[in-house]
């Protein structure tokens, strides 16, 4: 990811890239976010209305980076509102929750709206896919298991975490992949 960002001419400017996450209503796509950007979590269910927003800095070699992380709404009420984020999306986290098939379901349909609103013109394969498995902890409600999940990730050449935003596992690992 790091040879298709950008070249800056000002020494000492942070780089910023662009992160979106997608992924129907509830799979925890808030969550995961303020776990990695704010070290916590939330347990009581808010919905995102249209776009949320989290920030954090990294370091790379000797380099700054910012990461700007859209939250996009998972219901379709938002779609309007989504369709705006697409354009200029280094990465895409794609959320399903283990323990609800559709959500794991729709992911294709996630893809397809977002190669929609690009357009003829847009290119997805200069970004980065990472497929996230999120509520990992949930075991006993688990209803897609991992190799299934890895198995679709892979078949694409996108990336592959089984994640807990409620525990942390995997969270630091997923965005540093």
């Amino acid at each position: 990811m790091e040879a298709s960002m950008p070249k800056r001419k000002e020494p000492g400017k942070s780089l910023r890239i662009k992160v979106i996450s997608m992924g129907n209503a509830e799979v925890g796509k808030s969550c995961i976010i303020k776990r990695y950007c704010e070290k916590r979590f939330v347990s009581k269910y808010l919905a995102t209305i249209g776009i949320d927003y989290g920030v954090t800095k990294v370091q790379v070699r000797d380099r700054e980076i910012k990461v700007n992380i859209f939250d996009m709404a998972g219901h379709p009420f938002f779609y309007e509102v989504r369709n705006e984020f697409y354009k200029d999306t280094q990465g895409v986290l794609l959320v399903y929750d283990v323990g609800q098939r559709d959500s794991f379901d729709a992911l294709d349909a996630w893809l397809a709206e977002m190669k929609q609103d690009l357009g003829p013109h847009g290119n997805m394969e200069n970004i980065v896919f990472a497929v996230c498995a999120n509520k990992i902890d949930c075991t006993k409600h688990r209803c897609v298991d991992e190799s299934e999940g890895r198995l679709w990730a892979e078949s694409k050449g996108f990336l592959y975490f089984e994640i807990s935003a409620q525990t942390g596992e995997g969270i630091n690992e997923m965005f540093q992949g």
